[in-house]
């Protein structure tokens, strides 16, 4: 067994005794010292109850989440995970009625007024909570996925540094990363950045979710300035027969001037790409141009020091 996994046993054995002790020791206080009202015991202890049941279930939940990830895969032992703790969750909120001898029924028709005024203040708890409900029997992702959130409340971003001032492109924003655990009221994601972001589940039901996977295909753009002296259709040829023989690229690229300045004018090139990350392609594309570039610059002085003599 793991040492994580006894740790969490200790942890639930604990909180048990833990209630167990605090339990008898009331009863003392009552029975014995008389120091505690009897006819507030049943709501002490319908309170300890409630208390130790919901942090057992967590703890459970958590090590159901061990022990089955390496049988039945980490994304379904997350999903099992999270199902145990909704029940444990609701066994121990009708525990708490049924040791304070309120019946459910009878909970529910005489806190109708309460219910509603609680239900107002905690709205975005519970529209979590039933997110979560909904992410775990949609399964639009899984524990282990990467993915891109994108939110209805985030828009375009026009891009405003150079070279890129002058384009008609727009960035999509959102929090690319490993889907590491989905709660009851949080999904966490640990971004490519290294830090880990938990995003309520409110907000990821009516997310736009990009999956990412191994065999993912991207089109990758790629910019570049070049001088006006270098003549574009000689480097459009030569580019597209460098770029297509890279391991990574699918498909031949394609190539075309963008824009133009006085002296300079500005080449896209969109090569269709397997990898999951955009900068990796980007960077080789990049190193390809500005090399062949420089040879072509190199080519054009070399002919005009000819000329001139």
């Amino acid at each position: 067994m793991a040492l994580n996994e006894r740790r969490v046993i200790a942890i639930i054995l604990t909180v048990i005794l833990a209630g167990i002790a605090i339990g008898g020791g009331i009863f003392v206080l009552s029975s014995v010292f008389k120091i505690i009202p009897s006819y507030y015991l049943l709501y002490i202890y319908a309170g300890i109850w409630f208390i130790v049941a919901v942090i057992v279930s967590y703890f459970i939940g958590s090590l159901i989440r061990n022990r089955l990830g390496n049988v039945i895969g980490y994304d379904n032992a997350s999903s099992v995970s999270f199902v145990v703790r909704l029940i444990g969750y609701i066994i121990a909120f009708i525990g708490f009625f049924v040791l304070v001898r309120v019946s459910l029924g009878a909970a529910l028709a005489a806190g109708g007024f309460a219910g509603l005024v609680l239900g107002l203040a905690s709205q975005d708890v519970l529209s979590n909570i039933f997110g979560g409900i909904m992410l775990v029997i949609s399964r639009p992702y899984k524990v282990g996925d990467r993915v891109t959130i994108s939110t209805w409340q985030y828009g375009l971003i026009a891009p405003t540094y150079p070279p890129k001032f002058f384009s008609n492109d727009f960035l999509i924003p959102g929090y690319t990363g490993t889907v590491t655990d989905i709660s009851l009221l949080y999904t966490t994601i640990f971004t490519d950045e290294q830090v880990p972001v938990k995003i309520p589940n409110s907000i990821m039901i009516q997310a736009a979710i990009f999956l990412h996977n191994r065999e993912e295909r991207r089109k990758v753009r790629t910019k570049y300035e070049v001088s006006k002296d270098i003549d574009h259709d000689v480097l459009i040829n030569v580019l597209k027969e460098k770029i297509k023989k890279l391991d990574f690229v699918i498909e031949e690229p394609s190539i075309e001037v963008l824009e133009t300045t006085l002296n300079t004018y500005i080449l896209a090139i969109d090569t269709i790409c397997k990898t999951i990350y955009e900068e990796p392609p980007r960077s080789e594309i990049l190193k390809v141009v500005m090399r062949t570039v420089r040879e072509l610059q190199a080519k054009t002085a070399s002919s005009s020091g000819n000329n001139n003599r």
